[in-house]
């Protein structure tokens, strides 16, 4: 695998400036986290309007959404890949903010499901077109720059979106979480219509048929580099999506947190943007691989002494909240950083490529975060374990990527299509 020589590198040269297309990818991804934390302080109420009597059946708002979201990744790349970027980002939009204002009127729990499962489907095009276009102007370090940068908003949504949803529910009700979300996507969508340029270069256009589509999934899949990254991130993850499932259970259930959770949890989040950030300003001189397999060293060894302590008992929180932060600071490093390690031998497909690790890394993550979750036994102790095990695994993979060989680059075979 892994045989072809890589095509020429392209110059784009961009119609609009570098930072309003940075600001404008990093909107387009924020609509995904947008969709799911705005409504979060909404859902006891959803559920009681709707006449929702299990209050874990409420949880399916957030997962029709994200199911959505992981299965139709893998369609839109090649797409993409086939009539430009624009169209089926425009496309996907255009069912976003259909869905969520028909939510604000759905009759109906079913109704709801459907309606945010099809918003679901709009949300996939934001993420695999937005990675896909910084993949069409940038390479090497400059991307994983600007994927830094991007990822640092897509952090800070969580922080900020649940305290908007708080406000709202205090003067409103739950339909105008949704109005208000189909209003800002509404703003993105004419921004993107107005301002944002094709990136795919003509050259790269790639038929669309079943044939030429699995050729393309078969290239991204015995690409070593972009396989072995992918799969590292999907571990790294799971690790992530394993917290969120049980962050209620352990903030509020062990330490009794109560109203402060929503705290302690945006804090947590703000930390790694602020992590991503970093990575924007000191990839471009210490590198990808230094940055991201240094702090990948970090979260194994935070992850296993917080591991080691728990089998001893339960952690006070002012030992926890220090080691899980530690831990965390470290994914702003890991997570951009692979992402474009991942696709930079795969320019000339990036939609494929995009659409391909974006659904491993939700649906494995996904899998992986639920696996997690369902353990949790009252202590601290399975998630720490599950941290543990996932962050050994993402090593393992970036050591069969790197040829066994951290902190530089091996030689990187690279494709064509």
């Amino acid at each position: 695998m892994d045989q072809h020589p890589a095509p020429a590198a392209k110059t784009f040269k961009l119609s609009i400036p570098r930072w309003e297309l940075i600001a404008l990818a990093a909107a387009l991804m924020a609509l995904n986290a947008l969709a799911i934390d705005i409504m979060l302080p909404g859902l006891q109420q959803i559920g009681a309007s709707l006449g929702v009597e299990n209050e874990n059946h409420r949880q399916y708002v957030i997962s029709a959404y994200i199911a959505a979201f992981g299965l139709a990744q893998l369609f839109y790349g090649p797409l993409s890949d086939r009539f430009g970027r624009r169209p089926p980002l425009l496309f996907g939009l255009a069912v976003y903010v259909a869905a969520a204002l028909g939510c604000a009127f759905a009759p109906s729990f079913t109704t709801l499901l459907v309606l945010r499962f099809l918003q679901g489907l709009g949300a996939a095009a934001t993420r695999v077109i937005t990675v896909s276009i910084i993949r069409d102007v940038f390479g090497g370090r400059a991307m994983a720059e600007v994927m830094s940068l991007v990822f640092m908003v897509f952090m800070v949504i969580p922080v900020v979106a649940p305290g908007i949803g708080q406000v709202v529910m205090l003067f409103s009700e739950w339909h105008t979480i949704f109005v208000i979300m189909a209003l800002i996507a509404l703003l993105f969508t004419v921004w993107a219509a107005i301002r944002l340029p094709e990136t795919l270069h003509p050259q790269y256009r790639r038929a669309f048929n079943l044939r030429t589509i699995f050729d393309g999934f078969r290239i991204v899949l015995t690409n070593r580099i972009s396989l072995c990254y992918m799969l590292a991130t999907t571990a790294i993850f799971g690790a992530l999506f394993g917290f969120i499932n049980s962050a209620q259970q352990v903030y509020v259930g062990i330490y009794g947190l109560g109203v402060w959770f929503p705290v302690i949890f945006a804090c947590v989040a703000g930390m790694m943007a602020v992590s991503s950030f970093v990575n924007s300003r000191l990839v471009g001189r210490f590198g990808m691989r230094k940055l991201s397999h240094g702090a990948l060293v970090g979260f194994i060894a935070v992850t296993t002494v917080w591991f080691v302590l728990s089998l001893f008992g339960q952690l006070p929180i002012y030992v926890f909240v220090p080691l899980f932060a530690a831990a965390m600071l470290q994914f702003g490093w890991i997570g951009s950083n692979f992402n474009s390690i991942a696709m930079e031998p795969l320019g000339h497909l990036a939609g494929t490529a995009s659409s391909v690790q974006g659904f491993t890394q939700t649906v494995g993550g996904g899998l992986i975060g639920a696996t997690i979750g369902q353990l949790f036994d009252g202590t601290t102790t399975p998630l720490a374990a599950g941290f543990c095990s996932v962050s050994i695994a993402a090593l393992i993979f970036v050591l069969i990527a790197e040829r066994g060989k951290l902190f530089h680059a091996h030689s990187q075979p690279k494709v064509t299509g």
